[in-house]
């Protein structure tokens, strides 16, 4: 089945599957195809983020689950927090699932990782979905869930052309200029990763 997805710009993305068969106007691409499910989004598409610490953050810090929140937080664990929990592999796993979806929540379509040490970190994040590129070495700079907080240029991913992976991101905002300025964690909407819906705001 082919959807358009368009943002309020009027921007918009035609994808069947896992592809994008079209991008450009959304009146251009309904005229193009009259029998497709139309998707508004309020805001901009975009192609969404890598997150360049993705080792960082799902292999070497801890995500509290919500019911811990009251004895260890709501923020990532690092050092001697992390080292402190002596963390099994049942919850390294649980971690590594809830760190992606921190991750989606911000527009993250891939995450840049060196090979993962911890197995259960390693099948965990292939059944989120997400995206993972090698990373030959440390970028440097501050890991941040929001790839917008980093103290790193953004990362994106190449541009989306006919043919290309279905991989973006929405952001409720009126265009770039202040989704830089108020960053990804309170503005996303959604995040798609090979034609699938892994985030949504609800």
């Amino acid at each position: 089945m082919l959807t358009i997805h368009a943002d309020s710009r009027g921007h918009a993305l035609a994808v069947r599957g896992e592809r994008i068969e079209a991008a450009g106007p959304l009146a251009e691409l309904s005229a193009g195809h009259p029998h497709a499910r139309v998707r508004t989004w309020p805001g901009i598409l975009t192609p969404g983020f890598v997150n360049l610490h993705g080792t960082e953050l799902l292999e070497r810090a801890y995500h509290p689950d919500p019911r811990e929140a009251g004895t260890l937080g709501t923020e990532p664990l690092t050092g001697d927090a992390l080292r402190a929990l002596a963390l099994d592999d049942a919850r390294w796993g649980a971690s590594a699932r809830r760190g992606v979806q921190r991750m989606l929540a911000r527009g993250t379509v891939a995450a840049a990782c060196e090979p993962f040490r911890i197995r259960a970190v390693q099948d965990a994040v292939r059944r989120t979905g997400l995206t993972v590129l090698p990373r030959p070495h440390h970028p440097g700079g501050t890991p941040s869930l929001d790839p917008l907080a980093s103290d790193l240029p953004p990362e994106t991913p190449p541009a989306r052309t006919p043919g290309s992976a279905a991989c973006f991101a929405v952001f409720d905002v009126h265009d770039e200029t202040e989704l830089a300025e108020r960053g990804a964690t309170a503005t996303c909407v959604a995040t798609v990763i090979a034609g699938r819906l892994l985030f949504r705001r609800r």
